[in-house]
């Protein structure tokens, strides 16, 4: 995520500010300029934008429940380039579902941010049937109860992830290290892409030697992982345990682990972050974020991700807290993520230099960090 501010009077914003605390004006986040702008009140209700003037904007209708900050230029669309994909909201007549619905769209606008960024396509299934959908439900409003997933470009979210402490309770009964909505939305929304950038595609042979073969029966696979758990050398070969159950949730949390690295580099080169350990070893532990992760080639992404995300989750133990970042890249995994990096890009025109995937396997290797072991 970029680092934005008010081009009023130059206080520094988060993603989902809606009003300037120091000048008091209304912000919004506009897509076409990839920034959230300043706002000044133009005819009929409308704003003009101070990161492009000549436009005339209003906010997403979605901005009257307090649940997105997006802009839609004045006499277009009603819903923002996110919301325009909701099919099927929460119920708002009861009382904590508009608070949650908050928490799913911070989460999925900033998901959509990453789109935007990497320039993936977003149809919605108006414009395509084979475009994307999102249903977010309630367990007190279904029957069956809710599962979280995606089928044929529609994303269903259960409404209780957005309980802290409902999803923490799933956490810990999925034995999992992390779990959070922003992380659904970027698993759940590689099942889309799969489809979009992998499947009936030239590279669907390079997809099995890496990931697998995915033609085997998907819920006989899942079955057998919950009732036998993940292979012993799981570690070794995924990214997580869940991602052996099978080919499509390898990919799914591959892609996932690939957003989580470009996203939060960007923040971290955006805040002027380096890292260069006061150690004898530290030459091999630096980092210096000054280029665009959405742009670069893997081998730059994975030399800043290792240190960065070493130091972070030291700073995380300071405060008696869990890692930021509980996983460990692997030569198997970054073989897997090249996969997902080289599809992503190959529709953009996009030149990535001359970084390649040994030179991010050798990163890796050399910039081995501690593991936990038991006392």
């Amino acid at each position: 995520m970029r680092l934005f501010q008010c081009q009023g009077c130059s206080q520094p914003l988060y993603f989902e500010n809606a009003r300037c605390d120091s000048c008091g004006r209304a912000l919004g986040f506009l897509a076409k300029r990839e920034t959230i702008t300043a706002l000044d009140p133009a005819e009929n209700g409308a704003f003009k934008a101070l990161a492009e003037p000549s436009g005339r904007y209003r906010y997403c209708a979605n901005a009257a429940h307090g649940v997105c900050n997006w802009l839609v230029d004045d006499g277009g669309d009603a819903f923002c380039v996110g919301c325009r994909h909701n099919r099927t909201i929460p119920d708002l007549s009861i009382a904590e579902n508009q608070a949650r619905w908050r928490k799913i769209e911070i989460a999925k606008h900033r998901l959509f941010y990453s789109l935007l960024r990497l320039q993936l396509p977003i149809d919605t299934k108006i414009d395509d049937p084979n475009g994307l959908a999102f249903d977010f439900l309630s367990d007190q409003a279904s029957e069956p109860p809710v599962m979280t997933g995606h089928l044929e470009g529609l994303i269903t979210i259960n409404l209780a992830e957005a309980d802290d402490a409902e999803r923490e309770r799933r956490r810990g009964q999925m034995g999992e290290p992390y779990r959070t909505l922003l992380g659904h939305f970027r698993h759940e929304i590689a099942h889309y892409y799969w489809d979009r950038l992998v499947d009936n595609t030239e590279s669907l042979t390079a997809f099995r030697d890496l990931f697998g073969d995915e033609r085997p029966d998907y819920g006989e696979a899942l079955q057998r992982y919950y009732n036998n758990g993940p292979p012993h050398d799981w570690p070794e070969r995924f990214v997580t345990a869940y991602a052996s159950s099978h080919p499509w949730e390898d990919f799914a949390e591959t892609w996932a682990h690939y957003f989580h690295m470009v996203d939060t580099l960007e923040t971290a080169g955006a805040f002027g972050l380096r890292v260069t350990p006061n150690i004898p070893a530290g030459a091999e532990l630096t980092a210096r974020i000054e280029f665009d992760p959405y742009r670069a080639p893997l081998n730059r992404l994975v030399e800043s991700w290792v240190p960065l995300t070493f130091a972070v989750n030291s700073i995380n133990r300071s405060m008696g807290l869990q890692d930021l970042y509980p996983f460990v890249l692997t030569p198997a995994v970054i073989l897997k993520l090249n996969f997902i990096h080289e599809r992503i890009h190959a529709g953009t025109g996009t030149r990535l230099g001359s970084g390649t995937v040994l030179r991010a396997m050798a990163a890796v290797l050399r910039r081995r960090v501690p593991s936990d072991n038991p006392v």
